[in-house]
């Protein structure tokens, strides 16, 4: 079953619970360029407030970001009442100073212990991405679900040509053997090369074609990163 991204809107009228498109206009251009029978976007599931805890991102108006503030700002203050082990005690001292300057959790310098005494508490909102919205995304949010699905730390990759030019959701830091298991596992199993175009290759050359003529597609092996926004082709045994 393929997952999606789960991300919370908060103060955004066009983003309603449900699933969206993450309509990276990267994709329109490359649609443009390579003749194929349809355009599939990675999709993102965008859910209510009642699921905070369960969501990698926020995408909220900027008046809505106070409250995710002053959420763990008394998170912290209830952990601190309950008498925590001192390193815990030590994390959230630190994350109450930085909330109290307006800033997020995720701003406070915690070191390798700390993290891991917060682990086992799921109540702190901050710590994951809180993408705000400007006065242009309220008005067209597909721009902010782009941003936001950045922030929380995907990329994707491209496949294109025949029936399909498609985005595929990985996260940054994923090797091309990793892609190859988001598209089948059979393809990850046979691994053998993946041919790779860098988006801006495509673009420059006007295509897959031209890119290829212009010396641009690469081989690359299982341990490749891929970039944001790589075309590629997957070799593999059958």
């Amino acid at each position: 079953m393929r997952s999606f991204m789960k991300m919370c809107a908060l103060g955004i009228p066009g983003l309603a619970v449900g699933r969206h498109n993450v309509k990276d206009p990267r994709l329109d251009e490359v649609d443009r360029l390579v003749e194929a029978k349809k355009k599939t976007y990675v999709q993102v599931d965008v859910v209510g407030e009642e699921e905070l805890n369960t969501v990698e991102a926020f995408a909220v108006a900027p008046e809505r970001r106070p409250d995710l503030l002053l959420q763990d700002l008394e998170f912290v203050e209830t952990r601190l009442g309950r008498g925590p082990g001192e390193v815990e005690r030590r994390a959230l001292l630190k994350l109450r100073a930085v909330l109290e300057q307006d800033r997020t959790a995720a701003e406070a310098e915690l070191t390798p212990e700390e993290r891991e005494a917060l682990s086992v508490h799921s109540g702190l909102l901050t710590l994951r991405p809180v993408v705000v919205a400007t006065e242009e995304e309220l008005e067209r949010p597909e721009r902010l679900v782009v941003r936001t699905y950045a922030a929380a730390g995907y990329i994707s990759f491209l496949t294109v040509g025949g029936k399909e030019n498609r985005a595929w959701k990985i996260r940054k830091g994923a090797t091309a053997w990793e892609a190859a298991g988001v598209i089948h596992s059979d393809i990850q199993r046979g691994f053998i090369r993946a041919e790779v175009i860098s988006f801006e290759d495509l673009v420059a050359h006007g295509g897959e074609t031209g890119a290829k003529r212009a010396g641009k597609l690469r081989l690359e092996t299982r341990d490749y990163v891929v970039q944001d926004y790589d075309v590629m082709h997957f070799r593999f045994n059958k």
